[in-house]
């Protein structure tokens, strides 16, 4: 019988402007991995709140968070 995994838990939040949801516990560094941004020069705002990439690591996302995400892309 095959081995029976639970289902994460997840924490429901907006994503610049989409509604959206990370696991339980997500960090904004764990969502800038999830979402290919790792590396890449970017700001996040946090319920209108600039998160410094320093704080991205112990700063965790709650259900209800506004998160917005820019990234800067080099080029003229």
């Amino acid at each position: 019988m095959p081995e029976q995994t639970m289902p994460e838990e997840t924490t429901q939040l907006t994503i610049n402007g989409e509604a959206s949801s990370v696991p339980d516990g997500c960090s904004v560094h764990a969502l800038i991995k999830r979402l290919g941004l790792a590396g890449k020069r970017c700001a996040v705002e946090l319920n209108r709140n600039i998160i410094s990439s320093e704080d991205w690591e112990r700063t965790r996302l709650a259900a209800g968070d506004q998160v917005e995400i820019v990234n800067f892309v080099d080029g003229g």
